[in-house]
Formats: structure tokens, sequence, C-alpha cells
């Protein structure tokens, strides 16, 4: 600062670098609270993608119609053909989605059967089951036509572990081939926790 004392040319260059410094200092702040929001960002995103959930399944891949059923008694059914399983949540194996993260989920469930000739007994029916309790269940007997179909599709919440799954109801049967008549299918549309 002496020099500003005795130097009008040099007091200007002080004070421009003493605005430099001020703005360096400013700027800087500013970068690392943008580098914060940044990273807290990320995280969410990331946090986002890791809960992400969504299947969509079929019966069979088969080329020629194959019926289910009838059983003895109430079965799982286990859907072969996955169209897409993100998170990982249905398995094949059991047939069994298991609720990774709670949240309202939306629900599909389609049924298709046919009972080969007029006449024969229809019974094409499905229970969409929660932790084993049915939350809805389309449901037609009769002898009047040959082949019927139904959809359910609901929102619902659900907490994680919970397994959800269809079931064929005792003396109903389900036929499909390669057009994917009965699907099951399912997605998180906003966590809750």
């Amino acid at each position: 600062m002496r020099a500003c004392l005795t130097d009008q040319a040099s007091c200007g260059c002080c004070l421009m670098q003493q605005q430099i410094h001020r703005m360096k200092m400013f700027f800087n702040t500013s970068l690392n609270e943008l580098e914060k929001e940044l990273m807290k960002t990320k995280t969410i995103l990331n946090n986002v993608r890791a809960s992400r959930s969504a299947f969509s399944v079929a019966l069979t891949t088969e080329s020629s119609l194959k019926c289910f059923g009838p059983f003895r008694d109430d079965k799982i059914i286990t859907y072969k053909h996955t169209f897409i399983n993100l998170g990982d949540g249905y398995n094949t194996d059991t047939g069994i989605f298991t609720v990774p993260r709670s949240g309202v989920y939306s629900l599909a469930l389609t049924i298709y059967s046919d009972a080969g000739a007029p006449g024969n007994t229809l019974a094409a029916c499905a229970s969409l089951q929660v932790n084993g309790q049915v939350v809805a269940g389309p449901r037609e007997k009769n002898m009047q036509d040959q082949e019927d179909s139904a959809t359910i599709v609901m929102a619902i919440h659900l907490k994680a572990g919970d397994q959800v799954a269809v079931s064929l109801p005792i003396g109903c049967f389900l036929c499909d081939d390669n057009s994917n008549y009965n699907t099951f299918s399912g997605f998180l549309l906003y966590a809750t926790d």
C-alpha cells in the first residue's frame, strides 16, 4: 500500500489486484458449492437408478398353443418368457416378484384361455396375490364361448420384501403360445421410503 501513497499509477494496480483476489475467492467459493450440489445430485440419481424396478413376463415361448392346468390345488404360475426384469425382482423359477423398495407400484395381469371346442367348459381365471392374499382376480367359467381373456391393471402400495405372484385357482386353466396372451407386469411408480 505504500506505493499507493506515493504513486497514483501503482495505487490503481493495487486496487485491481485486490478486486481480482476478491473475485477469485468468490468464484472459488461458488465453484465449491456447485461441486457439492453436483455430488448430491449424482448420489440421488445413482440411488434412483439402483432402485429402478420393472418386470414384464409371459407364460411361454412355445410356438403351438399349450394349456396349463387345471390342477387339484391352487398353483403359483411361473411365467417363463421374460421381456424385461429390471432390478431382478421377478424370479422365473418361483413365479414370485419380490418388492425391492417400498412404494406405489403399477401391476398388470392379462389372462387368456381356450376351451378347445364349442360346448367345452371354459375356465379362464387367475388370482393376483400379495403375500399370499388375493388382491384381484379375473374369473370366467362357462360353456357359452370357446375362448376368453381379461386384464387387470392396478396401482398398489407395496413394502420392501412383499411377494407378488399370480395363482391359478383349482379348476382353472390358461392357454398360451409365443403370441403371449398371458402376461404379468409391474413397475415402481414412485418410492415412499
